[in-house]
């Protein structure tokens, strides 16, 4: 049985941020608010935690898993990121964004994509993934709370609750948020390129 925590969506509750990271730490996975989605977490350094989001989602070992990082500097531990790539996600970021970079040795083999050995980073704008990082003191490794066969996120902690209770140690509640895919932008081999437009918004990109 998850447990359930209702926290408050602009001035999230210590005390709970503190609960839901002790649970992180202690490996467990997570469902928690961005601002583009609900999301699965846990912790990057955690074999079976990251088995269980596989299992969830039924995800192959092609699929790109991000690192939801606090700021730059949690970025630049763990990517390869050039002056151009550092610019653009300064200037995009916090928001609806996924960065994918090349790997640095900080990030678990397991957690690259297995042939471009690269990694997915977003800098999220919403308080309650902020406040967790903050606290939790590391980037969190996540990825889109679909469930198989599905092509959006769950948007309603409830409905999430009645389907995987039994297969999450934590939901956390921070209201219903509507889907809206984030905007995959490539910063590979100094190449940038979007690859999906989503939400966020990058005129710089545009052509």
């Amino acid at each position: 049985m998850a447990e359930f925590l209702e926290i408050h969506p602009q001035n999230p509750q210590p005390r709970l941020i503190q609960q839901a990271v002790a649970i992180i730490r202690n490996g467990g996975v997570i469902v928690y608010p961005t601002d583009a989605s609900y999301a699965l977490g846990a912790q990057i350094g955690d074999k079976q935690a990251m088995d269980t989001i596989r299992r969830i989602r039924r995800l192959d070992d092609n699929h790109n898993f991000t690192l939801l990082c606090n700021d730059l500097s949690q970025v630049s531990t763990f990517t390869k990121m050039g002056n151009d790539a550092h610019r653009l996600i300064k200037n995009l970021t916090p928001g609806p964004f996924t960065f994918l970079l090349d790997a640095t040795r900080e990030v678990p083999r397991r957690l690259q994509h297995p042939k471009k050995k690269t990694i997915g980073v977003r800098i999220t704008d919403n308080r309650i993934a902020r406040a967790l990082l903050e606290e939790l003191g590391e980037p969190l490794l996540t990825t889109t709370m679909i469930l198989p066969g599905e092509d959006e996120a769950m948007a309603d902690p409830y409905d999430i609750r009645q389907k995987l209770d039994r297969e999450l140690d934590l939901i956390i509640d921070g209201g219903v948020i509507d889907y809206k895919p984030t905007t995959v932008i490539a910063c590979i081999d100094n190449v940038i390129e979007i690859v999906r437009q989503g939400v966020g918004k990058a005129p710089m990109l545009e052509t």
